[in-house]
């Protein structure tokens, strides 16, 4: 192998280096977020759950129909 060729396999492999870095950093965010998400995701779904027993235990008494 000549020098040219060593040299630009060095600058090739430099430029990939820092494209991973940069995509790992990228992928850590998306994590995080992800991370955030489900724990929303998981707070409503208790929020969904205790509005409906709530709700449930109003239904007990039966009212006329609105034709009446």
């Amino acid at each position: 192998m000549n020098d040219e060729r060593i040299i630009e396999l060095e600058i090739k492999v430099a430029y990939q280096e820092d494209l991973l870095q940069e995509l790992n950093k990228i992928v850590a965010g998306q994590q995080q977020q992800i991370d955030r998400l489900e724990a929303t995701c998981k707070m409503l779904n208790e929020r969904i759950k205790s509005l409906s027993v709530e709700g449930s235990a109003g239904e007990n008494v039966e009212e006329a129909p609105p034709h009446y």
